[in-house]
């Protein structure tokens, strides 16, 4: 069996003296999708930022096979990973079209001279933002952003996508489309880690979960068996069919 995309063991992560990953291991093997679930506070997000190189960390990060925990931000990117944080962090008073060129950093490094076919591919997937390419992004519907900010992820044609709560304080038919489009992603061949608190949507669109609760991984095993289990029906699933 060849190697994972993305194989993490023994991550601790944190903020000073705050230690809120504790020895974390995950693999993510190439063209799947993977999900990490669980409650506010879990670490979710620390985990992201962590295998992004935004906080530092320690432990064994590998990727394409390589080691890459001392590698910066930028040396990450241009190897391929790609982002999308929780709040987005669009460019508000720039155009649509502005905010997703500047994602497609990575390819002009990379001297692609046809990266511009990606903004077609973005458009093809998203074809609201081709609608409001000219509109300042900051004028943008919830929905909208969450698409802005997944299209300039993908104009760097990464081979690892993380998406930091991609469906968080969106209506009900938006989130079905946000996660629609995560399986359209699938097909392109990405791979994805997606974490999520709506964990009976990331668990139908994922092939492998992760449940994260107090910096540790509490559970882990294929989507469907986490959806079934129920410890996790209780905690997770329960709630969100209580909320919908």
């Amino acid at each position: 069996m060849s190697a994972p995309l993305l194989r993490v063991r023994d991550l601790h992560a944190g903020y000073g003296r705050a230690e809120v990953l504790h020895g974390i291991a995950l693999d993510a093997p190439e063209g799947s999708v993977i999900t990490v679930i669980g409650p506010n506070g879990a670490g979710k997000s620390t985990l992201l930022n962590a295998l992004m190189g935004v906080l530092p960390a320690r432990g064994q990060i590998e990727f394409m096979g390589q080691p890459i925990d001392k590698l910066t931000l930028e040396e990450r990117v241009m190897l391929g990973m790609a982002l999308v944080p929780e709040k987005r962090e669009l460019f508000g008073t720039m155009p649509v079209e502005d905010n997703l060129v500047l994602g497609a950093f990575r390819q002009v490094r990379l001297r692609n001279a046809r990266w511009r076919e990606q903004l077609d591919a973005v458009y093809a997937l998203f074809p609201r933002l081709k609608e409001r390419r000219t509109q300042q992004a900051g004028t943008l519907s919830g929905g909208e952003r969450q698409m802005l900010a997944v299209g300039r992820a993908l104009m760097s044609r990464p081979k690892l996508l993380m998406l930091d709560e991609p469906s968080l304080g969106l209506a009900p038919l938006v989130v079905q489309e946000i996660f629609r489009t995560v399986k359209a992603l699938r097909e392109t061949g990405v791979t994805i880690l997606l974490v999520e608190q709506n964990a009976r949507a990331a668990l139908e669109v994922a092939d492998h979960g992760y449940v994260l609760e107090m910096g540790s991984v509490s559970l882990e095993g294929p989507a469907r068996q986490l959806a079934g289990d129920a410890r996790v029906i209780d905690t997770y699933l329960g709630a969100a069919r209580a909320a919908a």
